[in-house]
């Protein structure tokens, strides 16, 4: 799907879910990363995240556009847009669109390589295990004040 086709899209469920036509953009944005899409108060553009129609299809993208009309609509009639007021949500229930969309699965997660350190101290023993690197000439023992040796890491 591409932005001409979003286009057409949006425009059709105007027309058939708030009998009003779209008079203004949609289009796919995709830097978005939480959201599934947005209405820009100034410019009455909508734009929809990319990555919610590769991952769940046409008919989440649907019920985003739906739900991002409601804003349109409402906010150009001088409504309730916003998603606590009540003009929204009973606009969200009349054309059955969805108040909040589904949760991105999550890409793998880079693993991180967590190396541990192991310090001892020469006078008491006592061991120490840090995740970071330290600097010995700075640091000492919290016992004894005593000086400390790497031994793992």
């Amino acid at each position: 799907m591409n932005d001409e086709q979003l286009q057409k899209l949006t425009e059709q469920l105007s027309l058939q879910y708030f009998h009003k036509p779209f008079l203004h953009k949609a289009f796919f944005n995709r830097r978005l990363r939480t959201i599934g899409g947005r209405y820009m108060l100034v410019s009455h553009n909508i734009e929809i995240n990319y990555r919610y129609f590769e991952q769940y299809g046409m008919d989440e993208i649907i019920g985003i556009v739906k739900h991002e009309l409601c804003h349109y609509h409402l906010h150009l009639e001088k409504r309730g847009y916003k998603h606590r007021d009540r003009d929204f949500k009973l606009l969200l229930k009349e054309v059955g669109a969805p108040r909040f969309c589904t949760p991105l699965k999550k890409a793998e997660a880079k693993k991180k390589r967590v190396s541990e350190y192991l310090y001892e101290c020469k006078s008491c023993q006592t061991r120490y295990i840090r995740k970071r690197n330290i600097n010995l000439n700075k640091y000492v023992c919290g016992v004894c004040r005593g000086t400390l040796q790497k031994i793992k890491g």
